[in-house]
């Protein structure tokens, strides 16, 4: 593979998340942009309420759903309307990679690493859309086709530049996603996403004196998008060009987990829209489907490595229903021959299922011996007795601390690549 490399970051917890339990803020009278609508659902209805609407103004977010309500206003075709969702989904995820990295002004007083600006402005323009009555005829099937555009755009899927082949720069694709549970608390950052914005674009030194180039994008926490194949669509381009990839989520207090095993099985957590999914992992030709898929990453050496103040574990435990049972067992050693999954190491949540995706698909493009796999970050969390705050000292010494690791487990894992 030369020296390219790709480590692909995801965030999510590893099941039902544990996550802090402050209740979400009351909603409050005016809108943000236009009203909700019932195709917007859960997700998009919890921008009227009070915490989204400080981050965003404390952010210097708050102009960035009226700047493309202008945007589309003058927009008098479809292919007018396409270039202004193009643009402004290009500008917003730019706009926050900018922010967290110090490049121009704060907008505001919210700590510049937080991921969180991003995803509450990224909800706001969706609903704009959605909402959106054009002088010209629009069909349904037109307008899922531009907010399609403007959820790839705005995650940075479609910013994804490497140098050339030959460099000597090892290539890194790191994707994050987005904040979840947010009925728990609307506060909640996901640290994975934050590190995505971190390190878009910069390069990492390795032990061996090497460099590595990073480039990111985020995924949005819906079971429909998967069922979809947005992981597979983003995915498939980069796998066969690079050393190695793994997917990053939030999962376990106080630790992060090389895990070991995914299963192909939804365990029906609620997504960011409040839907539930339970059943097989959906996937192309599930005929050939495998219960199992493994990782290929460099565990015993991420292990064993000194990137930082959180311990790393390789997490080999997975819950089963054996081959001729009927039911389902935990079996701490990883899969037994010919059972069916019903959790991997990571769960039966999103961040099992973007493994599994990812590594099936490593394996469907005939690259097996191709490094890749799993590692989730310890939970974010707030202080103790901190209900009310959107940001405190401990919430962002975590955060800052979990970026820092993340940057130096790509450095061992680009240092045992290629």
């Amino acid at each position: 593979m030369g020296t390219t490399l790709v480590l692909v970051l995801t965030a999510l917890a590893a099941s039902a998340p544990a996550s802090a339990t402050a209740p979400s803020a009351a909603p409050v009278s005016a809108p943000t942009g236009s009203p909700p609508t019932t195709e917007g659902g859960a997700e998009e209805a919890r921008l009227d309420r009070a915490v989204p609407r400080e981050i965003l103004r404390r952010g210097g977010f708050d102009t960035v759903t009226p700047e493309f309500a202008r945007a589309l206003a003058g927009a008098g075709s479809y292919a007018a309307a396409e270039r202004a969702v193009v643009r402004h989904g290009s500008l917003l995820w730019r706009r926050a990679v900018d922010r967290v990295q110090g490049r121009g002004p704060a907008g505001g007083d919210l700590s510049r690493d937080d991921d969180r600006p991003l995803y509450w402005a990224r909800l706001g323009m969706a609903r704009e859309l959605r909402g959106w009555e054009p002088g010209f005829t629009l069909p349904a099937a037109q307008r899922a086709r531009l907010l399609d555009r403007l959820e790839v755009t705005s995650r940075g899927q479609e910013e994804i530049r490497f140098p050339s082949a030959g460099k000597g720069v090892k290539r890194v694709l790191m994707t994050g996603f987005d904040p979840f549970t947010l009925d728990r608390d609307i506060r909640i950052s996901n640290p994975s996403g934050a590190a995505a914005l971190a390190l878009d674009g910069t390069l990492v030194r390795t032990a061996d004196g090497g460099w590595a180039r990073v480039e990111t994008a985020v995924f949005p926490v819906r079971w429909r998008d998967f069922a979809d194949g947005t992981v597979e669509r983003a995915l498939r381009p980069h796998l066969p060009r690079v050393d190695l990839f793994t997917t990053v989520s939030q999962g376990r207090v106080g630790r992060f987990d090389i895990e070991r095993f995914n299963g192909a099985w939804r365990g029906g957590f609620p997504d960011n829209e409040n839907v539930s999914a339970t059943g097989p992992v959906p996937v192309a030709d599930p005929a050939s489907q495998p219960q199992w898929t493994t990782t290929t990453l460099p565990y015993a050496d991420l292990v064993a490595a000194d990137t930082g103040r959180f311990p790393v574990y390789d997490n080999t435990s997975v819950t089963e229903v054996p081959q001729g049972a009927a039911d389902p067992v935990v079996r701490p050693a990883g899969p037994t021959p010919g059972s069916a999954a019903r959790a991997g190491g990571g769960g039966d949540y999103l961040s099992n299922e973007i493994a599994y995706r990812a590594t099936l698909l490593r394996d469907r493009l005939g690259l097996p011996a191709l490094p890749g796999g799993h590692v989730h970050t310890p939970v974010l969390r707030f202080a103790a007795g901190n209900a009310d705050a959107v940001t405190d000292p401990e919430f962002l010494r975590d955060r800052a601390d979990i970026t820092a690791q993340v940057r130096a487990i790509i450095a061992v894992a680009a240092d045992t690549a290629g």
